[in-house]
């Protein structure tokens, strides 16, 4: 994502401003973290490693499913993890031709130091909320779900 640069004509602009802070949520987003590991994480690694968690004994299929993602996707990026050391596939007991997913002990330890990194992002926010109203907040959220419907419409073309 190119960066962008402020002019006269969009300086202050609540668009230009949001425009903005997506592209360093998006440059943020795309870097690769350790999460505590010995190992450096993609975005779509450490996102894979806590559907495994959330979904402890999940297979491909199903977590291809649940991330709407292809299988074909979802195998390459298992690959990754178990080269890694991040999970671990099992043969399904009830179904010797599939495999069951888990995380490892690394694992884990990688989706504890993520959902620190969401926590501590969340605290931001909550912070910068915390002297608006209930109101303020409401508007807030219907305008955001808002902009994401217009965004999801604008990008469906």
């Amino acid at each position: 994502m190119a960066m962008m640069i402020p002019t006269a004509q969009n300086y202050g602009k609540v668009s230009y401003t949001i425009l903005r802070m997506v592209c360093k949520l998006f440059e943020a987003d795309k870097k690769t973290r350790y999460y505590g590991t010995d190992q450096p994480l993609h975005e779509a690694e450490i996102h894979m490693i806590k559907a495994i968690k959330e979904h402890e004994g999940i297979h491909v299929t199903g977590l291809a499913e649940a991330l709407g993602v292809t299988k074909g996707a979802v195998s390459q990026i298992l690959k990754k993890l178990e080269r890694k050391g991040m999970i671990i596939k099992d043969k399904d007991t009830d179904n010797q031709s599939r495999l069951v997913l888990r995380v490892s002990k690394k694992g884990e330890t990688a989706h504890i130091h993520h959902e620190r990194f969401h926590q501590i992002f969340d605290d931001a926010v909550n912070e910068i909320l915390d002297g608006a109203s209930r109101e303020e907040q409401d508007f807030l959220m219907d305008f955001l779900n808002t902009l994401e419907e217009k965004i999801d419409t604008l990008t469906a073309e």
